[in-house]
């Protein structure tokens, strides 16, 4: 029984399969998302390695990175071999990634289309539990000049006041404005209350020369366009 306990321990494994030393002597793109996240936990269990334990976790989520970035600390913990630390850190880790994303989306000097709406504000909505209103506001060449949450609701709905809208968007001296949401039920069909507040921002918008270019409803994977789909 010893000896089998043992071989579990990476310790014993050769340097080539080690995720730390292969991830210094081979570099970051060649480790396995289950030996990343071995390298975060540290260590795994008496029955199983820190690799076996990642995979099996990455298993529960049909291996998808941004699927284990919603699970809870407490749902992690379930993992037998996952306690507060290890958990944490992986929580941690995978938030910096979520952040690096938005990081690069911010990059995007115009908004051309509905997809670079899209790609700047799915890192900040996507992978929400609870639903968020959110503005960007656009200068006359489509630039972004501020993005700000409105409101921030329960997992059903979110209240958006029309005012703060405007007066935001006189301040900052805004042409144009794109409207978005996130659904956490992961459908893209707008509600009747969305479309409602659609029109009620662009009928307001229109008496003080503003546009309102799109309002977009964000998931985890995908987006509803109202410009898109004809709907403003």
């Amino acid at each position: 029984m010893q000896d089998k306990s043992v071989s579990f321990s990476i310790k014993n494994w050769s340097d080539d399969d080690k995720p730390r030393e292969k991830l210094v002597n081979k570099g970051r793109s060649v480790l396995s998302d289950a030996e990343l996240i071995a390298i975060l936990i540290g260590s795994g269990s008496r029955s199983e390695s820190a690799v076996e334990l990642s995979k099996r976790i990455l298993a529960s989520v049909d291996n998808n990175l941004n699927e284990l970035g919603r699970l809870s600390i407490k749902q992690l913990m379930a993992f037998k071999g996952i306690g507060e630390a290890k958990a944490v850190s992986i929580a941690a880790a995978l938030e910096v990634g979520r952040r690096r994303r938005g990081e690069d989306a911010l990059k995007i000097e115009k908004i051309g289309s509905s997809k670079d709406a899209y790609d700047i504000l799915q890192p900040m909505l996507g992978e929400l539990e609870h639903e968020e209103f959110w503005i960007l506001f656009l200068n006359n060449s489509n630039k972004v000049l501020h993005k700000e949450q409105l409101s921030k609701g329960g997992i059903t709905g979110t209240l958006v006041d029309v005012r703060i809208v405007m007066k935001q968007a006189l301040v900052l001296g805004a042409v144009a404005i794109i409207l978005a949401h996130n659904h956490p039920s992961g459908t893209l069909r707008p509600s009747g209350a969305d479309k409602q507040i659609t029109q009620k921002i662009k009928t307001a918008s229109e008496t003080l020369d503003i546009k309102v270019l799109d309002h977009l409803i964000i998931t985890q994977k995908s987006y509803y366009s109202f410009a898109d789909e004809n709907m403003l």
